[in-house]
């Protein structure tokens, strides 16, 4: 195989499968979940306004279907931020009990053989 001059060298299959490290899960989950978020909102947004604009100005539908979206949107939110503030919570009570926690034994002196006279 030829490579050009500037055109990057192929990775390797070790280099391909590496491990996630868990800071960087974290980060992916925090990302794509805010956004799986933001995008329902914003679908739900669409729909509630697609739909008081066809309604021509019925007000008591009007009125049901911004309360449906309004529900919606919150509850989807508030139930995204509490998920995410007792995940950050339970971790961060994992890392200080792992950190308070000695990880290695006491050192017990050898035992000296009996002398026999």
């Amino acid at each position: 195989m030829v490579l050009l001059k500037g055109e990057p060298k192929p990775q390797t299959a070790a280099k391909r499968q590496a491990p996630v490290r868990e800071l960087d899960l974290e980060r992916y989950r925090a990302r794509y979940g805010l956004q799986a978020v933001l995008l329902s909102n914003l679908a739900i947004a669409a729909v509630a306004i697609f739909g008081v604009w066809r309604l021509d100005g019925d007000k008591s539908v009007i009125i049901g279907v911004l309360t449906a979206a309004f529900t919606a949107v919150s509850s989807m939110t508030t139930a995204y931020l509490g998920i995410k503030a007792v995940s950050n919570t339970a971790q961060a009570m994992a890392q200080s009990d792992s950190s308070r926690r000695d990880p290695t034994p006491p050192a017990t002196p050898p035992a000296t053989p009996a002398k026999t006279p």
